[in-house]
This record gives structure tokens, C-alpha cells and sequence, in this order.
């Protein structure tokens, strides 16, 4: 799908796929059935494009209109 949209490379997303590849593994989050949502995700991807001072405005607005 990021290749479709012409994004090729972003490194935080891959450092939290591999944060969250290690925890499904780690005995803690399993027993406490600890499992990333989609807004770990997701406010990576969106906050690469925007500039940071705006991530804490567009976060809580994406929660307010949900």
C-alpha cells in the first residue's frame, strides 16, 4: 500500500514493525495480551508528512471526528 502512494522508506514505521515484532514475542506483553493498535501505526505514517508541532492538533482531531 506506502508503495502505491509513492512512499518508499520510512524509517520509524519499520523501527515500530520491529518493536512490535519483539513484544509478540516477549512473555510480559503476551501475558498481559499488550498488542499495539492501529493509531501506533497509523500517527507514524501521517506524522512523517506533517510538521511536529502539529502532531498532538491532527492527532486529536482525528479522535474527535471518530
Amino acid at each position: 500500500m506506502l508503495t502505491s502512494l509513492g512512499i518508499e522508506h520510512i524509517r520509524l514505521l519499520e523501527l515500530a514493525w520491529k518493536g512490535s515484532r519483539s513484544r509478540s514475542k516477549d512473555d510480559y506483553f503476551i501475558s498481559k495480551k499488550l498488542y499495539p493498535n492501529v493509531d501506533c501505526y497509523s500517527g507514524i505514517i501521517s506524522g512523517d508528512r506533517h510538521p511536529d508541532s502539529m502532531f498532538t492538533v491532527l492527532f486529536a482531531f482525528a479522535r474527535t471526528v471518530g
